[in-house]
């Protein structure tokens, strides 16, 4: 079972909540670390239980080649398989398809390529990925999807707006031989104004439970990005929920969730992290600087992480140079928990109806830049 409902709004913005079987709710907006391969980089489920993250994003492409579904199935799920109890959100897998190059047929049935690890040939259509996705267990499917990237000519990009609304109907009528909570579709149609409202139009017809924006943050300007997120979130139904995919910077999610926007998901917090970038509300830390040597303070005063309550910056600076593996956790600790305080934050704005003035306050720290 799946729903979502919308406990405020101001103006655009909206606080809500998803529930999943009774059991799970995840409160709205919402950011998802990304755990590609049924694991957040560097921090385990307890850890993220203790950051009170209520869900994350996992990749169907990459589960099927490693460790496959049948591995997963048969140890009980996505869930008990990687010890995560929240919401588990699975992409399709369709952007990792097209984005590496290892594609050796594709057709309107399917696609087919090898694998990235040992060379293997596979092919999967629509119907597959739905069946995947409720053999390993996810929460939430998403449609598989065609993902050109921005340099694309508009040809091409309409071409790949035409088959991902074919693959959705495809997958509609797959879902009602498997069991899934919720299925999302994906928009598509690169900065064509035109493509994706035809795409939206299409894809609010059909039963899904969200809809998600995909084909963004593939080299487009911000603005152009921007703009299309407005447009489509304009046209997307207010009753469901609605998903910028790949969309992750600070300033980024409060221009989208100013607009409607409701999850998001970026490898942003975890993998700035592992190389250096600390974020706090005066701007980004790159750790590795000089003058963090013998700096004794957290790396954000007033962060209540287990990093900022523990260690120095001084001593994040040394285990970042001298390669130990500690830097990653403790590094990807206090990230994840400054995304989790903003969307925390963001959401009682909103129900406090004081997003705005929030948006306003916290862009102004953060342009103050501490490096």
């Amino acid at each position: 079972m799946f729903n979502f409902s919308i406990q405020a709004t101001e103006e655009n913005a909206r606080a809500g909540t998803i529930k999943i079987n009774e059991e799970l709710l995840v409160p709205t907006p919402l950011f998802m670390p990304v755990g590609t391969q049924a694991t957040v980089k560097a921090v385990t489920p307890g850890m993220l239980e203790e950051l009170n993250i209520k869900a994350i994003l996992s990749n169907t492409y990459h589960l099927y080649l490693r460790p496959g579904k049948e591995v997963i199935q048969k140890i009980g799920g996505l869930h008990k398989f990687c010890g995560f109890n929240g919401m588990i959100l699975t992409d399709s897998g369709g952007f990792q398809l097209f984005s590496l190059n290892n594609i050796f047929t594709k057709s309107e049935l399917g696609i087919g390529f090898s694998s990235p690890f040992d060379g293997s040939k596979h092919f999967l259509t629509p119907e597959d990925i739905i069946e995947i996705q409720s053999q390993i267990g996810s929460d939430v499917a998403l449609c598989l999807d065609i993902c050109p990237s921005y340099d694309k000519a508009k040809n091409e990009i309409q071409e790949a707006v035409e088959k991902t609304v074919n693959w959705a109907e495809r997958s509609i009528e797959a879902r009602k031989r498997y069991t899934l909570n919720a299925l999302f579709g994906i928009i598509q149609g690169g900065v064509y104004e035109d493509l994706r409202e035809m795409c939206t139009e299409k894809m609010i017809k059909m039963p899904f439970e969200g809809y998600a924006i995909g084909g963004l943050m593939t080299g487009e300007p911000r603005e152009e990005m921007l703009n299309i997120v407005q447009l489509c979130s304009s046209c997307l139904p207010s009753c469901k929920p609605r998903y910028a995919m790949g969309i992750g910077t600070p300033e980024d999610i409060l221009e989208c969730v100013e607009m409607g926007i409701d999850m998001f998901d970026c490898v942003l917090p975890t993998r700035n992290a592992r190389n250096g970038v600390l974020f706090t509300q005066k701007g980004n830390i790159h750790i590795k600087k000089k003058k963090y040597t013998l700096d004794e303070n957290p790396v954000e005063e007033g962060c209540s992480c287990y990093t900022c309550q523990h260690f120095s910056r001084a001593y994040l600076r040394h285990l970042f140079k001298a390669d130990e593996l500690l830097y990653y956790t403790l590094s990807t600790i206090h990230n994840l928990h400054f995304y989790t305080s903003l969307m925390n934050n963001i959401r009682e704005a909103i129900l406090k109806h004081q997003f705005h003035l929030f948006k306003e306050d916290f862009l102004r720290k953060r342009s103050e830049r501490i490096d």
